[in-house]
């Protein structure tokens, strides 16, 4: 599986600490977030991997900034994408199973690392559910349609 993941000046430790974790659990990287510390707009960041997801040149995407929140609502501009801002597993865990997301977000000055590392771990293994679900996330995209 093949995952974008992009960040802002915020979380650029974080981002490196996620993308290791990733490769060394088997998964191809595509690295659309700033390497450095100074002050970006992380709208920019939000649509690279979002616009990645929808035309499919990645999988999934993961995106992080300060805390999760800005960089998602930028990315759920994106036509086709459902970027759930997550603090923790569970919510992750149903983000994917009853939302179908396909962008995980989180933020670097919410969550320590190894929360970090458990959610990623927790949403890229958990399958959507369909079924009911299915109809519900299909009101969601007829939004955009709207």
């Amino acid at each position: 599986m093949k995952i974008g993941i992009g960040n802002d000046h915020a979380a650029v430790d974080m981002k490196f600490e996620i993308v290791k974790y990733l490769e060394e659990s088997g998964y191809e990287v595509v690295n659309f977030g700033t390497d450095t510390n100074d002050s970006c707009d992380y709208p920019v960041y939000g649509e690279k991997v979002a616009r990645a997801v929808a035309n499919g040149e990645v999988d999934r995407g993961i995106l992080i900034c300060g805390t999760g929140v800005g960089i998602s609502l930028a990315a759920n501009k994106v036509k086709g994408i459902r970027a759930a801002v997550c603090s923790e597993s569970v919510t992750a865990r149903f983000s994917r199973l009853h939302n179908d997301a396909n962008i995980l977000a989180f933020g670097a000055r919410i969550v320590g690392v190894e929360t970090a590392k458990d959610m990623v771990n927790v949403w890229l293994n958990t399958e959507f559910e369909g079924g009911r679900h299915q109809r519900r996330v299909d009101l969601i995209m007829k939004i955009e349609e709207e």
